[in-house]
């Protein structure tokens, strides 16, 4: 495995492959891996020649008043994770150097950032957009693998590359979850024993979209209730949104049909956890 620090190095190794006519799997990540990580990259390793990983904690993606200096970091214990993933290449850039001296380029989604996640952080799906094509742009990927616990990142992500005609697959993966239910996440090492058991009660209102609409409801509002109910029985926990939205388009829809996610976010401490499952 051949761990690359250099953006410039790391552009050249993968032009270098797609020329020899490999298939290039891509797999983004801000490192501090875990198994829903593993999934993806066992996902590239199924569908491509060469793997590559990419391990950056991306500055621009965090509010004035978010989590980067304690986003949890471990590089040792990513590369190894990595090698037995069996990744051919990994680029871990310093932040000073991916983004050189009077970098100015931002990307923006407009239609798809709006509402969920994009509501709560403004500026963060610009981020987002912005550090991905740059990391495509180096990685000349044949596809790229995202998870669906980010369910509107990759949906952002997909139109990003749709709209500008960039030549590759986005793919996405479904979300990895810990045994009891919890959707696996870099940020659940800060959660504390009691709020990690308090935690799983967004994938438990979820749980309760589910089940009304296998009943037949389709009330929009009805269905929220429902999983409101659920988030309202544990008072620690702050719900920043609860929503229900078509697959495709990320937009509300009133009655639900079919494809709609159920998509919400909670705080549980000074812990952001997100989720979101098909309910239709």
């Amino acid at each position: 495995m051949r761990l690359i620090r250099d953006a410039a190095e790391f552009q050249a190794a993968m032009l270098g492959y797609r020329a020899r006519n490999l298939r290039v799997g891509f797999v983004p990540t801000m490192g501090y891996l875990h198994a829903g990580h593993q999934s993806l990259m066992a996902a590239a390793r199924a569908e491509s020649d060469v793997v590559a990983v990419s391990i950056f904690v991306n500055p621009k993606q965090f509010g004035p008043s978010e989590d980067l200096a304690r986003y949890p970091r471990d590089l040792d214990g990513d590369l190894k994770k990595c090698a037995g993933a069996k990744v051919d290449v990994v680029f871990a850039p310093e932040a000073d150097g991916f983004y050189a001296p009077g970098f100015q380029t931002q990307v923006e989604v407009l239609e798809a950032t709006q509402g969920l996640c994009g509501a709560s952080r403004p500026t963060h799906f610009r981020g987002v957009t912005t550090v991905v094509l740059k990391l495509l742009m180096l990685a000349q990927p044949t596809a790229a693998f995202f998870g669906e616990k980010d369910f509107q990142q990759l949906t952002v992500i997909q139109t990003m590359v749709r709209d500008l005609s960039v030549p590759m697959a986005i793919v996405g993966v479904p979300t990895m979850r810990e045994p009891d239910g919890l959707a696996m996440s870099s940020r659940n090492v800060f959660l504390a024993p009691d709020e990690r058991k308090v935690a799983l009660v967004l994938k438990r209102s979820l749980d309760a979209m589910i089940a009304a609409a296998a009943k037949g409801e389709r009330s929009r509002e009805t269905l929220l209730q429902e999983g409101r109910a659920v988030i309202a029985e544990a008072p620690s926990v702050r719900l920043d949104y609860l929503e229900l939205v078509d697959a495709r388009t990320l937009k509300a829809t009133d009655p639900i049909a079919a494809p709609t996610r159920g998509i919400g976010a909670i705080f549980v401490g000074k812990t952001r956890l997100i989720d979101n499952c098909a309910i239709l």
